[in-house]
């Protein structure tokens, strides 16, 4: 089973809360995605969906993930989403969660990629997230895309009052990071075609991180 990322539609608005409430505390509301669809010119969201074998479009590496895998006319479940925020030269990755059941598959970090490439093609030069302070296997899935840690807030996630880690990505604009966000793109498409041919497996329904809030590879 391949996969597709495309932009969040406001339709897409229930699908992406069901997943939303199997991973998170504090949930955000529904009304929030629909506001960051419609009216936040800064937000861009996307979704990801299993597509039948032979249906992702790979033959065009110079275009990212989002043209690699577009949409085809058969709507599949949704298994993830993803969503930041840009403004001038900073984007800040602001929620990503998979379905709890098909964690550890790679989607994340389809998700995350197809983030950072839409985040540079707008002009960002760096890109940043919050994380728990325990979540120690996301922080270093982060760490493999080039994340440090800059900071820390105290007692920012109101479900247990526990701190987020700042960490950023900087000069995601340069040749430097091209080439190893290329690398890591290169492995995660010989994965997904290796778990391709071991059969279906999105009934499996992730990954979840409210700005980084958990997430796994």
């Amino acid at each position: 089973m391949a996969y597709k990322v495309e932009p969040m539609q406001v339709s897409d608005s229930q699908e992406v809360m069901a997943i939303e409430r199997l991973s998170f505390p504090t949930p955000w509301p529904m009304g929030a995605y629909r506001y960051e669809i419609r009216h936040n010119p800064r937000a861009y969201y996307f979704v990801v969906r299993p597509q039948e074998e032979g249906a992702a479009q790979c033959e065009e590496p110079r275009r990212g993930l989002l043209a690699r895998f577009r949409s085809t006319d058969q709507r599949r479940p949704i298994v993830g989403y993803g969503g930041f925020w840009c403004s001038a030269r900073e984007a800040h990755i602001s929620t990503i969660a998979v379905h709890p059941r098909l964690r550890r598959r790679g989607i994340g970090q389809l998700i995350l990629i197809a983030m950072i490439e839409k985040a540079r093609s707008l002009g960002a030069d760096h890109i940043t997230l919050e994380v728990r302070a325990s979540n120690l296997v996301a922080q270093s899935l982060y760490r493999k895309y080039g994340f440090q840690v800059v900071g820390r807030r105290r007692g920012y996630y109101s479900d247990s009052n526990e701190d987020a880690v700042v960490m950023a990505a900087q000069d995601i604009d340069r040749p430097p990071y091209s080439t190893h966000l290329q690398e890591l793109r290169s492995r995660l498409m010989e994965r997904l075609k290796d778990d391709m041919k071991q059969g279906d497996g999105y009934e499996e329904l992730g990954q979840e991180s409210r700005s980084g809030e958990k997430i796994g590879g």
